[in-house]
């Protein structure tokens, strides 16, 4: 367990990003979720985290800024307070009204959300967060839970916190990023801070099967489909100059044998050029899959990890003030933007210990938008089902209804919900 002794900590490379393009209509936030068998009780909930809270100095934290970097050190302020869910996910963190911290955690019925600011760690920091807390609580609120699990922390649970990108980091050939403008998804705007939500539950079997008579991955499926959406209701099955192409974060942690609880991901693509007429659905997961099959290898992770570093270890770099870097990055950040059409995030499976299984019913996730990325999805699978959920600030749905007519039309079963944006 942690001290509350002052600790101060560098942001890892990713997170020195987030701090200097974030803003309230690009808040940079992400949800997980976790949805049990039953509605949830709030004073057991804020006892759960207020239990847990101090183990993980990745949360337990507040963001400094320094005069050419932004750091960590830590929050001496009770945990924020848990709330009932009333608003659009994905909002802006006012650390400053949220007791210093970059998360917050709410309920809605039997559903708990954690939601974090990039800065902080990625999904899967964020997943071993949300577990403990969950852990935590069935463990109050059943007492023969607790009889079996006397301890606090699952003894799965890593509280490392290295910056795993500077350990693996090796000098290598200089990897540029694309500059190439991407096919942006346009539409009516929904009104700030609404947040379009679909959940489509999917059947884990289902897309398994339809994955394999394709011969592909179940993630190279779900982004081909999504090419194929985007292809269809929007370029209209016509060739076109600007691709189809979705940032695809790459959990680092196997790769490099890393239990780090802060980021460690890279972003790969997954691209479609529209160079003609009515493509077939093949066609278009064909270019998906094999794009991917040739940039999700070990060597190529490891250049593109070696590249991002390289910049924040550039000494021309690390001696410009923060207020500088803050207006550079910004405007190089906002050209870069227009290089993705959306980005797609793969939590994997999501397993829990064998004791909680039987009161967890699913996991979910929402990313937030950003500027050129006005519709993004996010998936979760659990057992026998695959929650993939769509995010937007378009009213417009064309998309999703064409995504999952999809899977249906493979013979996938597929159930849908809504946060109800799209109809107010």
């Amino acid at each position: 367990m942690s001290s509350k002794d002052e600790r101060y900590d560098k942001l890892d490379n990713t997170a020195n990003l987030f701090p200097m393009i974030v803003s309230e209509s690009m808040s940079n936030v992400y949800r997980i979720s976790v949805t049990l068998k039953y509605d949830i009780i709030p004073d057991i909930l804020q006892g759960a985290l207020d239990k847990v809270l101090p183990y993980f100095d990745v949360f337990n934290s507040k963001m400094t800024e320094g005069m050419f970097w932004y750091y960590f050190e830590t929050n001496n302020n009770s945990a924020p307070r848990v709330e009932a869910e009333d608003t659009y996910p994905c909002r802006y963190i006012n650390a400053h009204m949220n007791k210093d911290y970059q998360f917050r955690v709410s309920y809605y019925k039997n559903r708990i959300n954690l939601e974090v600011f990039h800065a902080v760690t990625d999904g899967n920091g964020a997943l071993a967060f949300l577990k403990e807390i969950t852990y935590q609580y069935l463990r109050d609120r059943y007492p023969e839970l607790k009889e079996t699990n006397k301890d606090i922390l699952h003894s799965d649970t890593s509280l490392d916190k290295e910056d795993s990108y500077l350990k693996n980091y090796k000098k290598s050939k200089k990897k540029k990023y694309k500059k190439e403008k991407a096919f942006i998804i346009e539409g009516e705007k929904l009104t700030p801070p609404e947040l379009g939500i679909i959940h489509g539950y999917i059947g884990i079997d289902g897309i398994k099967n339809a994955a394999k008579r394709y011969g592909v991955t179940i993630n190279q499926y779900l982004l081909g489909s999504f090419a194929w959406a985007v292809y269809k209701e929007c370029m209209k099955s016509q060739a076109g100059k600007k691709p189809f192409s979705a940032c695809v974060p790459v959990n680092l942690r196997p790769y490099f044998d890393s239990n780090t609880l802060k980021n460690f991901f890279a972003i790969v693509s997954a691209t479609f050029y529209p160079k003609k007429d009515n493509y077939t659905f093949e066609e278009v997961l064909k270019e998906v899959a094999d794009g991917l099959k040739k940039q999700v290898t070990k060597e190529n992770l490891e250049d593109i990890l070696s590249y991002n570093v390289s910049n924040e270890e550039n000494k021309m770099l690390r001696a410009v003030p923060l207020f500088l870097k803050n207006i550079v990055m910004k405007r190089v950040y906002l050209a870069s933007a227009k290089a993705n059409t959306t980005t797609v995030t793969n939590m994997g499976l999501i397993t829990v210990s064998p004791d909680y299984e039987k009161y967890i019913n699913h996991f979910s996730a929402v990313l937030s938008t950003s500027p050129g990325q006005n519709v993004k999805g996010a998936i979760c699978s659990y057992k026998d089902t695959l929650v993939f959920t769509f995010s937007s600030c378009i009213r417009e749905t064309h998309v999703q209804k064409a995504f999952f007519r999809r899977m249906v039309e493979d013979g996938i079963d597929v159930t849908i919900e809504s946060n109800g944006a799209y109809y107010e």
